[in-house]
């Protein structure tokens, strides 16, 4: 397994601990890079949903780039705590929050703010990105007017998704890795 850590900004070099176990498929340094080379100078004081967290490393690539807030929400206590040290690690707790609660409870819960980018990276080959996305075409509210929800997924998962609220506007495939993005449908 490669190391991680954190490629650009405040944090920079700054090597990340995995989650225990080999439950999660934190995102390599090539697709990092590039999905923020994508993304570029608009992660400056956006606001982030690290959904699925793992090991938090695309939110705290977030924040270190210059994001004013990432909200990291995942099931599993070893998660949870390797995304609390993570962040104490780099440094960029002060502008963080972690939720310990199912990611589809989440989002159909209470909305306090919407968001400019919300990456769903779930357990591979259980259609857990299918049903993120339909909650999320459901409570579209979460995501802010220009904002995107990213899905990183290997691409023998992926299926054209009939939304009616978002829709996807563009594809990246990196070896063994499809980003996919989405944004709400023009009204």
């Amino acid at each position: 397994m490669a190391k991680l850590r954190v490629i650009a900004g405040s944090a920079k070099g700054r090597k990340l601990s995995m989650v225990p176990g080999c439950v999660t498929r934190p995102i390599g340094d090539r697709v990092k890079e590039s999905l923020f080379n994508i993304i570029g100078n608009d992660v400056i004081h956006s606001s982030w949903i690290d959904l699925f967290a793992g090991t938090g490393s695309v939110g705290i690539e977030a924040l270190s780039r210059g994001a004013d807030f990432s909200l990291f929400i995942d099931t599993s206590k070893k998660a949870i705590e390797t995304v609390i040290f993570n962040l104490k690690h780099t440094k960029l707790v002060e502008r963080a929050e972690i939720l310990r609660i199912d990611a589809f409870d989440f989002l159909r819960g209470e909305q306090k703010q919407d968001f400019d980018y919300i990456y769903i990276a779930p357990p591979q080959y259980a259609n857990l990105w299918i049903k993120a996305l339909k909650v999320l075409d459901e409570t579209s509210s979460w995501l802010r007017e220009r904002g995107w929800a990213i899905v990183q997924i290997h691409p023998k998962e992926y299926e054209s998704l009939d939304l009616l609220n978002i829709c996807e506007f563009d594809q990246r495939r990196y070896g063994n890795t499809l980003l996919v993005f989405f944004e709400l449908t023009a009204s």
